[in-house]
């Protein structure tokens, strides 16, 4: 990869931020679909690269609006499906609720959900992976992508023990 150049994720040598990688990388997408970049579509895109949390279309729109009181439901939801299919974003469906959004390809990380205030927490185990591997091997399969959701309460919720 030469200076500059960004892999399918937006990774990036340069010393440019990720958000602007990542704009930079749906900017490059666009054009192979002959799509324009519009303000709109870049303010959602912005503003959900820089959350770097899993959001709501409700609560990405409510962001947006701060720094584009233009901006409706419809676009949010257009750009949403656009960021997806330039593979830029992950949809969720935690405990089938509403769709969550967050950047894609950071890493792989499976997830806690806590039921009660439902809180999101990333995290990653070597052993867990290890075990999936095992599995694998064990039943004469190929693993290619996997999830993990771990629900219960968290911290906060609990409460003192």
């Amino acid at each position: 990869m030469a200076e500059g150049d960004m892999d399918r994720t937006g990774s990036e040598r340069s010393g440019r931020s990720k958000p602007e990688q990542r704009m930079e990388l749906f900017h490059s997408r666009l054009r192979d679909r002959g799509l324009k970049s519009t303000s709109p579509r870049d303010d959602i895109a912005r503003v959900f690269f820089e959350l770097r949390r899993h959001v709501s279309a409700e609560e990405l729109y409510a962001e947006v609006k701060k720094i584009n009181p233009h901006v409706g439901y419809a676009t949010i939801y257009r750009t949403l499906k656009l960021l997806k299919e330039c593979e830029l974003l992950t949809e969720r469906h935690f405990d089938e609720d509403q769709a969550r959004y967050e950047v894609a390809g950071e890493h792989h990380h499976d997830h806690f959900i806590c039921e009660q205030c439902g809180k999101i927490v990333e995290f990653e185990d070597d052993a867990i992976e290890r075990m999936q591997q095992d599995i694998a091997k064990k039943l004469g399969v190929v693993l290619t992508r996997h999830k993990l959701e771990l629900y219960g309460l968290c911290a906060a919720c609990r409460g003192p023990q």
